[in-house]
């Protein structure tokens, strides 16, 4: 999962339980695409908790987070001195490349935009940082 690319500026840093907890929900989810927020740092990029939450679109093309869930975590993050910073979902049928509806719905430009393909028989799991309409590609730093 790891991206060597020295283009890459960003990275998002995520360990290897957090990222089976997200890829599991993904598989968990299908057909319909999973959704979820990263609980983390900012400053650090490093994500402490990941948070499956309901797709409300209830759909295999598009994901929206579950409005309860979403403020719940938000308040648990806020309480906990941590805050969201990022959201997961998956592609059951595409590549983990952002769509233009992910883009057109990307709320928050330093968020990580985390996209789970489901395409072939490995999940595929990349990280993206989504501003304005741009798309730019980060690493994925996996710890044990």
């Amino acid at each position: 999962m790891e991206n060597n690319d020295p283009g890459l500026t960003a990275t998002l840093v995520i360990t290897k339980p957090q990222l089976a907890r997200m890829i599991a929900h993904c598989l968990e989810s299908a057909p319909e695409e999973g959704c979820g927020l990263l609980v983390g740092e900012k400053e650090s990029n490093q994500v402490t908790a990941v948070q499956p939450t309901r797709n409300e679109a209830a759909s295999a093309r598009i994901y929206v987070v579950d409005s309860r869930d979403h403020l719940r975590i938000d308040r648990e993050a806020d309480a906990a001195q941590l805050e969201v910073i990022g959201v997961f979902h998956s592609h059951p049928h595409t590549d983990a490349w952002p769509s233009p509806t992910d883009v057109a719905q990307a709320p928050e430009p330093d968020w990580h935009y985390v996209v789970v393909s489901l395409r072939h028989e490995l999940p595929s799991v990349r990280s993206y940082r989504i501003a304005g309409g741009n798309i730019s590609e980060e690493s994925v730093v996996v710890l044990e």
